[in-house]
């Protein structure tokens, strides 16, 4: 079979009791070779999905925020090896042995600055939660919790891109949004890229499932803002305006906008240069372990980097950085064949880690005769 049948199987199978929508957009070579718009934007609603429905993006944010901060830095207006005081001066955590030691603008990217999600104070919004409060005030918040590990002694995800985001917004000397606007989602023609909704009509309800690897047995549960369905997820923070603007997973945006963005990388435009782009998907963090389900992979400054397809049970090639957002989206940048493939869907987790995610990627694979 071919993309088109592989792909389209993949997804009609998952929407029997797995996902409610979702857009899937593959190009190759620069060029759009599969689209799919499948299922319901609202079921309730029975509301058909559209190609520019608006999805929480989740931390779909974080490659968005760090392709602006890579801007910035050719720009030369910050450098991967800059301390975070030098613009944050009041960000400085101490290390589990309570020494204060440095971390880089490159810690961030790669999760190894020792900012976990595991240990948010409960008086700070990690992003898709806790209280409205502006990012700087969210930031300082943050700084007086101590680190799990020194900075650039191990992994762990994390905050980290909230905090390249307040960054990003003291050197723009703007909000997050205005910075990002300017270096990103401006030149690329993002147009509905915002951390409020450009249209609130086209927004996605949300559901959530079983815990992956297991299917659910029945559809998918809604998650509203009385039951939030087990995910802690506030799904109408979205329309606040008052919400932190989250660089690690605050903002919203169509399926095409963040195609446009994955596709920088694949050498699409001129929005970074190649060497840019090059150090971007390269392993920043050596041999540091990871998760035991990260298996076969090492983290890039945008997304986990696979250095042994064999162990990540991927047919994706060495140099693939993926990654995706808890609110059911994934993608995948393939710069050995060019190929580009992004999932949205409106049903977590299955969207961003369940099996919904590898069988799209298998069947894309499959489909291009590249397994």
């Amino acid at each position: 079979m071919g993309l088109q049948q592989t792909v389209d199987a993949a997804i009609e199978a998952a929407l029997v009791n797995r996902i409610v929508g979702c857009v899937v957009l593959v190009n190759q070579n620069g060029k759009e070779i599969y689209a799919s718009t499948a299922g319901l934007a609202d079921r309730e609603a029975n509301r058909k999905l559209e190609r520019n429905a608006i999805w929480r993006l989740a931390s779909v944010t974080k490659p968005i925020v760090a392709t602006a901060a890579l801007r910035m830095m050719e720009e030369g207006l910050l450098q991967l090896d800059d301390p975070v005081s030098k613009y944050l001066p009041y960000f400085t955590p101490p290390s589990p042995d309570g020494v204060v030691r440095p971390i880089t603008l490159r810690h961030l990217f790669a999760h190894i600055s020792g900012l976990s999600y595991e240990t948010v104070p409960a008086d700070v919004s990690p992003g898709m939660s806790g209280p409205f409060i502006p990012l700087d005030e969210n930031l300082r918040r943050l700084a007086k919790a101590p680190l799990v590990f020194a900075p650039g002694t191990g992994w762990t995800y994390g905050t980290s891109i909230d905090v390249l985001g307040g960054v990003v917004a003291a050197i723009n000397k703007s909000t997050l949004e205005a910075a990002v606007a300017k270096y990103v989602s401006g030149p690329l023609g993002m147009v509905d890229w915002r951390f409020t909704p450009t249209d609130a009509a086209r927004v996605t309800a949300n559901y959530a499932n079983g815990n992956p690897p297991i299917a659910p047995v029945v559809p998918p549960a809604r998650i509203t803002e009385e039951n939030l369905q087990g995910t802690n997820f506030h799904v109408d923070r979205i329309f606040r305006a008052d919400a932190t603007q989250s660089g690690g997973g605050g903002s919203c945006g169509t399926a095409d906008d963040v195609m446009k963005m994955l596709e920088v990388y694949n050498g699409s435009g001129t929005l970074l240069k190649p060497t840019t782009i090059a150090e971007a998907l390269k392993n920043q963090i050596g041999t540091l372990p990871r998760r035991a389900d990260d298996a076969g992979k090492r983290f890039s400054l945008i997304g986990a980097v696979i250095d042994d397809p064999k162990a990540a049970k991927s047919p994706c090639p060495v140099g693939t950085v993926d990654w995706g957002g808890a609110w059911g989206h994934n993608w995948i940048i393939d710069p050995t064949n060019r190929l580009t493939v992004l999932v949205c869907s409106n049903t977590a987790p299955e969207g961003c880690n369940g099996p919904f995610r590898d069988e799209v990627r298998d069947a894309v694979y499959a489909g291009l005769g590249l397994s």
